[in-house]
Formats: structure tokens, C-alpha cells, sequence
């Protein structure tokens, strides 16, 4: 059955408006609206993807991960990924969880699946890594695969092992939430408050500013504390299940965050989460949410992993915390990508033990759904820490002479006529280049902290550099200290200035003149690159120069290259029609070839994998398997180093051919490329 005109406009519309809000969140680092809202966004295309699968092409929406380590600090690698997780907020999300999983599993209704539950601590994620029962490194998160080195503050924590006896594997890393109690909070705070110190929002941010010192003395003297709950790196299993693994984590003196529970049905697990949720304010630490993990190891190792996430677990989210407040004015923000954007500036109101003063109000069609006004009373919420936003109006206290808000249709920075394209739900500025405001924007975005990172080049400062001409473009930064020398006007004698100031910043310029090829991808602003595909992109090209000559060959819609970016994951013709116009502008050549004189993109170098029959090779799925599911048979392949393609090229080194396989079967043939039967794919990668 085909999709009628009016479920197609809606599924357009959907993919266009979550194509914005990633867009806001990996590239710009401002999200626009919350977790919740945003899985309701992709919960309704998935519906319409599962009814009208005719839809479905490379354009459709895909999840992209944290913070790159700090300077301060020497970086560790992470030998197992730290990946964040899916969040759920609903009693049906958690219900499609349970059934995704057992769906990928491909099992029958009569085998039970066991989820380990327990409290989600709002703390900073840590690995402990073990040697021989001692303690040798610590690390924080970072971005997932690079953490921070905080070993010595670390040390300084009283219920964290040093040494672990026993059946301890010879490599062990442990991983959990380094957390600071909430009477131990206040206290802290009023000695800082007596001793003139800072001031902390709330206890994850006393907790992640406590141990983030370079002085471990710091550290020492805060009150922190660790539940240690999962594990990265082992040489040895030591327990079959995750309630196995906290049960062996707790005998090594591992504190846990309680009540834990081991849930056999959909029913055990929301009624674990309302017990929990009950419990919440008596609780000595802060929690927003519980966790929810597939019980088995086995099935977590089959389960694998998304870009982001993990299969087997997901958080389930508490209801935002919300209040009410006056909305004084809507202000129009222009994001890098001349993307009109309505803010709300409100009486400044507390929620959730932060004062909010501004909120989000999404896009035109948004203001309109809620008939938001300036003078209205609104209820504010924050959810999941991202910007506030106005979840709806106080109709019976709306004001007599209350109009309508009108979008503006024209920029109000540079004055440009603003254009919605159909099936956008944003208003973008048509200055381009001309638009001082797109112009900041990406200045700001490429020496963003998930960019070049440029310490003391901070947003505020690139502004005022932008207006005294002294930078354009991304390559006039790198010889700003040489146009310094020769100027009437150095930097040491702006306002505010000095000798040291201008040294450091020059400093702090020169250390970022070699740049990894992910960073730099993601640092060129392309719309619709956020930092997870820029990676993908690099695996991809390897090489700047081999990325750069592809993109300028992939104008051509017909050429190989063309077909290789659309082979890359995440990367729908949407994403490759901006990528490739991007490089087809003379301007931005230009620039990049100004500003690669400049700098010294590094190499990609691929996480190492073991060596299989597929590392390496290009393989394509086609027709209907019966052993195991699609996702599991990608995941499985990936794990083993393949690339996954959706479509077959000359490139193509295998196609497993299910029953029922079509086209693609057909071209692959054609084509000559190896075609393997569902069961000569299984004995292939037998053993791996």
C-alpha cells in the first residue's frame, strides 16, 4: 500500500525538522528542544517507515556521541568505547525497547528476557582500569573514545579500591559515576561561599568540577564518591550475566547504587521505575531516571552497538522538572547556517535548581501550534540539561491586547531576505557570505571545543576580531600574530590587554596547528556534518586530500565517487548533496586551500581490529535472512571490520543473498561480485 499525499508531506516534514535539531545539537552545540521531544520526532517517522517502507531511502534521519578531553590533562584512549545511552520516556518506549531487542534476537515470546535495572546516577562517568588487583589509571569519558587522565585526583576518592583481591582478572576495568551526596553538597557550598569560592548549580557539576583539578589536593578535599556498575576492558569474563558483574563488583568493594532490581517482565520494569521515582527525593543523591540493561551477557555481545549507543540498555528518563514564568520579548537568533531562530526572553525563574532567563521556541510552525504571544505566562521545562523550553501557555492569564507573534521573513542581522524552503520548517537568511552573523557563527564553530579548540578565542572575542577585520576568514587566524608584528594597533594595547595576553593566545594558535582529519571535517561547518559523521567520514577517506579530490569528483551524480559517499554510514543523498556543494563553491576552495597552508591535517588511523575474512571488505545484505535479523547481521559484520553498504557497486566485495533477494542480487551478478547463500556467509566468519 503506497502512502497517500498527505502522509508523505508529514514524513517529509519530519525528516526535514529532525535533520534541524541534529544540526542544532551536533553542530552548532545548542540544542533546541528536548530528549523527549525529539524521540517523539523519530518514534512517529519510524512509524511511518515501518507502515509505508516505500519511503525509506539514505535521507532518513540517523543517530549520531560527550566532550573532547581538556588540555589540562593527558588523554587516555579508550580500549572499549564509553558510549552514552538511548533514552526513553514513556511507558511505550520502554515496551518498544523490550520488543526491539527481542525482535533482533529473534526470540519467541516464551523465552524470557531478564533486564538488570537500577538507579540513574546524575554524575560524571568514570574507568577505573586494574592490574593485578592495583589500581593504575583513571579516565573520564571525553567523546567516547578519548578520555582525561584524572588518576591522581582519583587516588584522593576514599571508596574507590585501591588494590581488589581475589579472582581478579589481570586486566580489569571498571566503570561508573563519580557523584557527590546532596547534604554534602549544601555543605560544600556554604564553605565555598564562606571562603569566597564558586558557587555550584547542583552536585554533578560540584562532582565533575572536583575531580577535573590539576591539583589532586582539590579533589581531596571534596567530598567525592563512586558506584561502580559495569565493565570495559576485561582479560577474563568474570561473571554471565550484569547482575553477576554487580554482585562480583560489590565483593571488591565497589559501592552500588541501590535499590537494584532483576525485572522478568514489561510490568516488573515500570513498576520498578515508579518505586524508583517515589523514592526519588529521599534518595541521599541525585538520579534523573533508571537504567535498564539486557541481563545476559551473551545477549548484550549479540546485541551490539548503534553510532551511539548501546542495544542492550537504555535510560529511562524521570518527567522534566517545569515552572511558570512571563515571557517579555521573542527574540530572532541566526545560527551559521542562516537558520532563523525564535528565542523566548523570560523573567528569570528557577527549575530544577537553575535559573532560566531564556527558553526555546523551535520554529514558526511551533509558535504557532502553541500560540505563544509576548506578555503570555508560560510553563517552562528543562529536560535531559539541554536549553529550556516553552512547553505551553497559561491561556486565563493571557493579556486583552495580546497579538499574535509575526515571524520576520528577512534577517535581522544583515537584512537579507529570509526563504522557507518547502519541507523545511526553518526560515534561513539568503545573505550567505554577506551575513555577518553566519560569517561569526562559523568562526565561532571552528574554534569550537569539538573543533580546533582554541583557548582564548572564545566567542566573544572572535566577534569583536570579526568587526575590527582582523579575522574573516579561518585562515587569518593562523597569521594573525604575524599581521600583529607589523600593526600600529597589536593586540597587547586592546583594551584589556597585555603582553601575556596576546603571548598566550598566539601560543594557544600555534598549538592547534596540526588537527586530526574527523575535527577538521566537522571544524568546516558543513551543514548537516556533525561530529559523528565527520568520523564516519574520515574512516571513509582516510586522508584530507583523499576526502577533498572525492567530494569535487562526486559533483558528478553518475561517478564512483558520488556512489562511494552515499556507501558511507550516515550519509543519505540529503547529507552528500550539502557535503558536495560545499566543495563545488570556488569561495570555500579558496579558503581551504588559504587555510590548509596554514595548518596539518593528520591522517585518520582505524581502530585496529582483529584480523577476519572480512576486514576491510565491502558487504551488502540483500533479501530476507532467516537465521538472524538484518540490524544483527550489520552489527555482526561490522564487529568483524566489514563495511556495510546499501547498495552494490563494482566496489562490492560480498552480497549475502537472503530469500527472496531482487535488484540487488541481480546487479550484483551482473556486476561479477561474490555472492554467498545466508549459510556460506555463517561458515565465512565462523570462529570470529
Amino acid at each position: 500500500m503506497f502512502a497517500d499525499p498527505t502522509v508523505i508531506a508529514e514524513y517529509q516534514k519530519l525528516v526535514a525538522e529532525i535533520r534541524q535539531h541534529d544540526d542544532a545539537y551536533y553542530q552548532e552545540d545548542a540544542p533546541k528542544i528536548s530528549d523527549a521531544d525529539y524521540d517523539t520526532l523519530r518514534r512517529r517517522l519510524e512509524e511511518i517507515e515501518i507502515q509505508h517502507p516505500e519511503l525509506v531511502s539514505k535521507d532518513s534521519p540517523s543517530q549520531k556521541v560527550g566532550a573532547n578531553p581538556s588540555k589540562g590533562f593527558k588523554t587516555v584512549q579508550h580500549a572499549v568505547p564509553m558510549l552514552s545511552l538511548g533514552n526513553a520516556f514513556e511507558d511505550d518506549d520502554v515496551a518498544d525497547f523490550l520488543n526491539r531487542i527481542r525482535n533482533f534476537l529473534k526470540l519467541p515470546e516464551s523465552v524470557e528476557i531478564e533486564i538488570a535495572a537500577e538507579p540513574k546516577i546524575d554524575g560524571l562517568s568514570c574507568s577505573l582500569r586494574y592490574q593485578n588487583g592495583k589500581l593504575i589509571q583513571a579516565a573520564t569519558r571525553g567523546d567516547g573514545v578519548t578520555g582525561e587522565d584524572i588518576t591522581a585526583n582519583v587516588m584522593k576518592i576514599g571508596d574507590i579500591p585501591k588494590e581488589i583481591s581475589g579472582d581478579v582478572p589481570e586486566f580489569l576495568e571498571v566503570r561508573g559515576e563519580i557523584y557527590m551526596r546532596r547534604d554534602e553538597f549544601v555543605k560544600l557550598n556554604e564553605e565555598q561561599e564562606r571562603n569566597g569560592g564558586k558557587i555550584f548549580a547542583n552536585p554533578r557539576n560540584a562532582a565533575a568540577g572536583s575531580v577535573r583539578q590539576l591539583n589532586p589536593e582539590v579533589s581531596a578535599a571534596r567530598p567525592l564518591r563512586f558506584f561502580g556498575y559495569a565493565l570495559g576492558e576485561v582479560s577474563k569474563p568474570i561473571a554471565q550475566t550484569q547482575d553477576g558483574i554487580r554482585q562480583e563488583l560489590k565483593s571488591w568493594g565497589f559501592a552500588q547504587a541501590e535499590p537494584q532490581a532483576l525485572c522478568r517482565t514489561a510490568d516488573e520494569v515500570l513498576e520498578y521505575y515508579r518505586r524508583i521515582e517515589a523514592q526519588r527525593p529521599d534518595l541521599p543523591y541525585d538520579i534523573d531516571g533508571v537504567v535498564y540493561k539486557v541481563d545476559r551477557i551473551d545477549y548484550q555481545e549479540r546485541l551490539g552497538f548503534v553510532a551511539r549507543a548501546p542495544r542492550w540498555a537504555i535510560a529511562h528518563k524521570f518527567p522534566a522538572e517545569k515552572a511558570v514564568t512571563i515571557l517579555h520579548k521573542i527574540s530572532i537568533q541566526v545560527g551559521r547556517t542562516g537558520a532563523l531562530t525564535p528565542v523566548a526572553e523570560l523573567e528569570p525563574i528557577t527549575v530544577g535548581g537553575v535559573v532560566v532567563s531564556r527558553a526555546t521556541l523551535h520554529n514558526e510552525d511551533e509558535i504557532e501550534r502553541k500560540d505563544v504571544r509576548v506578555g503570555d505566562h508560560v510553563i517552562v521545562q528543562r529536560a535531559g540539561d539541554v536549553i529550556p523550553q516553552i512547553v505551553s501557555v497559561v491561556m486565563e492569564k493571557r493579556l486583552e491586547n495580546s497579538e499574535p507573534f509575526v515571524f520576520p521573513h528577512e534577517c535581522p542581522i544583515c537584512h537579507s531576505h529570509a526563504v522557507r524552503e518547502e519541507g523545511e520548517v526553518v526560515w534561513r537568511c539568503s545573505g550567505g557570505l554577506i551575513c555577518p552573523a553566519q560569517a561569526v557563527e562559523r568562526l565561532r564553530h571552528f574554534v569550537s571545543r569539538l573543533a580546533f579548540d582554541i583557548e582564548g578565542l572564545g566567542a566573544k572575542i572572535i566577534e569583536e576580531f570579526y568587526e575590527e577585520g582582523l579575522v574573516k576568514t579561518p585562515a587569518d587566524i593562523f597569521t594573525l600574530e604575524a599581521r600583529d608584528k607589523g600593526s600600529l594597533t597589536p593586540i597587547r594595547k586592546r583594551e584589556g590587554w597585555g603582553d601575556l595576553s596576546a603571548k598566550n593566545l598566539f601560543e594557544s594558535i600555534d598549538r592547534r596547528r596540526t588537527i586530526s582529519l574527523p575535527r577538521f571535517i566537522y571544524a568546516l561547518g558543513i551543514r548537516q556534518i556533525g561530529e559523528a559523521t565527520a568520523k564516519r567520514l574520515a574512516e571513509a577517506y582516510l586522508t584530507f586530500d583523499a576526502f577533498y579530490q572525492a567530494m569535487v569528483e562526486a559533483a558528478n551524480q553518475e561517478s564512483e565517487s558520488y556512489q562511494q559517499l552515499l556507501n558511507v554510514q550516515d550519509v543519505g543523498a540529503g547529507v552528500a548533496t550539502d557535503v558536495v556543494a560545499f566543495f563545488a563553491e570556488d569561495h570555500n576552495r579558496d579558503a581551504l586551500d588559504d587555510l590548509l597552508a596554514q595548518i596539518q591535517v593528520q591522517a585518520f588511523v582505524p581502530v585496529k581490529i582483529k584480523d577476519t575474512p572480512v576486514s576491510g571488505k565491502t558487504v551488502v545484505f540483500t533479501g530476507t535472512l532467516v537465521t538472524m535479523s538484518r540490524p544483527e547481521a550489520k552489527a555482526r559484520a561490522e564487529s568483524l571490520g566489514a563495511k556495510v553498504a546499501g547498495s552494490v557497486s563494482a566496489k562490492t566485495n560480498f552480497v549475502i543473498a537472503g530469500e527472496d533477494a531482487g535488484s540487488k542480487l541481480t546487479k550484483a551478478k551482473d556486476l561479477g561480485v561474490r555472492v554467498l547463500s545466508e549459510q556460506e556467509w555463517a561458515e565465512l566468519i565462523a570462529g570470529y
